[in-house]
């Protein structure tokens, strides 16, 4: 990706010669629409979808927790880590979304046809070719990964099981979730919602059959119908479930595409290899990729920290059970407060990208300000709900007493700090829809490698604040990255990049 400040695409439409009329969205079905009727449009499906598939993750937890008290431990914290690695299959999955996404919105936004076309077609063969790569990769991968963090042998059964069982459909993962991303770059965010809708149904009833898990609420009980013993099929029956949704959610964006959207569709003469348009998905993808790849990284050496802190528990045998455990759980809730700044992030990125495909700077700035006050406002309100409300959020997972006593500390630390990530969520998403991933990786790494990687050690390992200063690192360190996005935002250099 190259940036060129004297030559910015909106050259031919001076921003101080705009007004109202000038420079509005060309084609797709955010033409002619209002920037706040933009904004609501694809945000509150988007909201939707993910307010879903948080909670078939929550769904996940909840059968894991309710898994017999011989293993509920150390699967837990395998699923743990399976949540990571299913994060790293969300961070594969994005750069060729990103891309895609990216340039069908410019291309939408003046209205050239072709080039939508061509991208849609070039993002969906490498997005399967792709997700086949990453099947392998992480087949292989995962033992060692778990070694990385200290996992018992136990919950490392666990967590290999959970991955294996979902690689064979990663390429349709893959193929559902770019797609999705390319119709979000057309303004259509309604029709990937109800896809996702129905996806994360048959996630949640096939996760808990296969799974053969009966899930408690306090002294309730749902019996579950399957005959398999969850011992045996527990773990491993709730990834399948997710991987029998994948294949459901891939045959259902293809078919959409196919029939088409408004000034968007999927032909078939767009499915050969296409040399330039796939360079350009690539070089738009690839930062985003690494950004990812670099924050995963990062947190997975703050697992690794954790089982450092569990080892100078010594021989606190409650309290260092379920230490991995009780971070997953703590995210799980954290990722409930990440909807509306994920939906207005989505909606940011792909309004600010067609309006600068129609040459209107001003509109495409103001798209992703008023985005990130909207999530500010609503994120902020559900941070107080955290600190509020910890312990009951808690019990309605778990009720072992390592995590009751860990994570209502660390819901309060991250409800005090829901303002950031509102800031950092969206402006980020903002700035990856208008391609100026080069420098969301920038930032993004520096941050995660000078601040949260340092200051997690020294907080949770060399003071042993244990967990708690762990979070407190965390959420000190997103504090830093809003204030660095919210910098490259006021810049104003990503209007003038291209792609």
């Amino acid at each position: 990706m190259s940036q060129n400040a004297d030559n910015p695409p909106s050259s031919e439409h001076p921003e101080s010669d705009l007004n109202e009329s000038e420079g509005m969205i060309q084609s797709g079905k955010l033409a002619g629409k209002s920037m706040w009727s933009g904004i609501w449009i694809l945000a509150l499906p988007v909201l939707l979808q993910q307010m879903l598939v948080a909670s078939v993750g929550l769904v996940d937890k909840m059968l894991g927790g309710s898994l017999p008290e011989s293993i509920v431990i150390p699967a837990m914290d395998g699923l743990s880590i399976g949540s990571y690695i299913g994060w790293f299959i969300s961070i594969a999955m994005t750069g060729l979304g990103i891309g895609g996404q990216a340039l069908i919105a410019r291309a939408m936004g003046a209205n050239d046809s072709a080039t939508s076309h061509q991208a849609l077609g070039t993002a969906i063969v490498l997005a399967f070719v792709w997700g086949i790569f990453v099947a392998g990769a992480l087949w292989f991968i995962i033992e060692p990964l778990c070694h990385l963090v200290k996992l018992d042998p136990e919950a490392i059964q666990f967590a290999v099981q959970y991955v294996h069982a979902m690689a064979w459909s990663m390429p349709f993962c893959s193929v559902m979730m770019v797609g999705s991303m390319c119709l979000y770059g057309a303004g259509e965010t309604t029709l990937p919602s109800i896809i996702a809708a129905g996806s994360n149904i048959i996630n949640v009833a096939a996760s808990w059959l296969l799974s053969g898990v009966e899930i408690r609420f306090g002294e309730s009980r749902i019996p579950n119908p399957s005959p398999l013993d969850p011992a045996l099929w527990g773990v491993k029956g709730i990834a399948m479930g997710t991987a029998i949704a994948w294949v459901f959610g891939a045959a259902v964006v293809l078919l959409v595409l196919f029939r088409g959207v408004k000034d968007l569709s999927l032909l078939p003469s767009t499915l050969k290899p296409h040399r330039e348009m796939s360079w350009r998905i690539v070089r738009i993808g690839v930062p985003t990729f690494i950004e990812g790849v670099s924050m995963w990284l990062a947190n997975f050496f703050v697992l690794r920290f954790i089982g450092d802190i569990a080892s100078q528990m010594g021989g606190e045998a409650d309290l260092q059970q379920g230490l991995q455990g009780s971070h997953i759980i703590a995210i799980q809730w954290e990722s409930f407060s990440f909807l509306p700044g994920f939906a207005m992030g989505t909606a940011a990125g792909a309004l600010a990208g067609q309006y600068l495909g129609a040459g209107n700077v001003r509109l495409a700035r103001k798209a992703m300000l008023s985005c990130t006050l909207v999530a500010i406002l609503i994120m902020g309100t559900l941070g107080i709900i955290f600190m509020v409300f910890g312990e009951t959020l808690t019990r309605i997972i778990s009720d072992q007493p390592s995590h009751i006593n860990t994570l209502p500390q660390l819901l309060f630390i991250c409800g005090a700090t829901q303002i950031f990530f509102a800031t950092t969520m969206v402006v980020r998403q903002g700035l990856r829809g208008v391609g100026d991933t080069r420098w969301t990786l920038i930032i993004t790494t520096i941050s995660s490698y000078g601040v949260r990687l340092p200051l997690a050690w020294w907080l949770g390992v060399h003071l042993e604040l244990g967990l708690t200063g762990i979070w407190i690192a965390l959420c000190g360190e997103i504090m830093v990255r809003a204030f660095l996005f919210l910098a490259r935002f006021l810049h104003g250099g990503w209007a003038r990049v291209r792609v």
